[in-house]
């Protein structure tokens, strides 16, 4: 697989589900223009790990539109599944973005997260540019959920257009 860091991101186009589970949209890549996206990837609905991530990113959702980003959750479910999951009670419940469908695993694949022996995804996050480079991508195994906050503190930092040392944080100098 080739580095996507430091390239265009692949175009996707994915039907979705809004976050409050009542309309079915689509969406792809040229919607997100102008604007810094994180694109998270989770393995399936109705699992253990992936409601705490989609329900944290939910939660400082406001923090991250305040640094003119938009968030996109995506897994290989069907935008139906993920309307089901919302709108279910006991289920994930209303969230502040959408959840695409890449039911194909097409997207993902692009991406270089797919494992097509079992039909879904790694767990896969990236943050594009407003101009559609990928910045930054973190991809592990399906038994951890990735950290907000440190998601949240990488957006800034590469904001400020500096370098920035590690552990840098927000009124840090840069380097």
């Amino acid at each position: 697989m080739e580095r996507l860091v430091g390239t265009k991101a692949p175009e996707f186009k994915m039907k979705a589900v809004t976050g409050d589970g009542k309309d079915f949209i689509q969406v792809n890549l040229d919607d997100y223009k102008g604007k810094w996206l994180v694109m998270f990837f989770y393995p399936l609905d109705f699992t253990f790990v992936c409601p705490t991530e989609i329900t944290g990113f939910s939660a400082k959702y406001e923090d991250f539109k305040k640094e003119g980003a938009e968030i996109l959750a995506v897994s290989c479910d069907s935008e139906y599944s993920h309307q089901a999951w919302i709108n279910q009670p006991e289920g994930l419940g209303q969230i502040k973005f959408p959840i695409a469908s890449d039911k194909t695993g097409e997207v993902a694949e692009k991406y270089g997260i797919y494992m097509k022996e079992d039909g879904i995804s790694l767990r896969g996050l990236f943050i594009i540019d407003p101009d559609g480079n990928v910045k930054y991508s973190v991809i592990h195994d399906l038994n951890v959920g990735r950290s907000v906050e440190e998601t949240l503190r990488v957006l800034k930092a590469f904001k400020t257009g500096g370098l920035c040392a590690i552990n840098w944080s927000e009124g840090d100098p840069n380097l």
